[in-house]
C-alpha cells in the first residue's frame, strides 16, 4: 500500500498515511481518522491537499531520512524507477 503525505492550510500540518490508490481523503477529518490522530481544534471539514506519493519509503524508515543509495548510483532512489539505472 501507498503512502502519501498530505497538508492541511487551516494548520499547516503535514500528515504521512497508507492507503490504497483509488481512496482519496479530502477533510482534516478523513485525514485524522484514516492517521489515528485527533483533529485537535482544527475543523475536520477542513479541506487537505495531497502532497506527494511516498511510496518508495520502506516501512520503518523515518520521513527526514533519504532512502541509501546503491553503489556508484548517487541518486538514493534505486529500485523507484525514479533514475535510469533501474534497467
Amino acid at each position: 500500500m501507498p503512502t502519501y503525505e498530505y497538508r492541511c492550510a487551516a494548520n499547516g500540518r503535514l500528515v504521512e498515511v497508507r492507503h490504497n490508490m483509488a481512496e482519496r481523503l479530502s477533510s482534516w477529518g478523513e485525514l485524522c481518522e484514516r492517521a489515528g490522530i485527533t483533529p485537535g481544534k482544527t475543523d475536520p471539514a477542513s479541506p487537505v491537499e495531497k502532497l506527494i506519493s511516498a511510496g518508495f519509503i520502506k516501512a520503518g524508515t523515518r520521513a527526514s531520512e533519504p532512502p541509501s543509495a546503491a553503489p556508484g548510483c548517487g541518486n538514493g532512489f534505486c529500485g523507484t524507477g525514479a533514475c535510469s539505472l533501474d534497467g
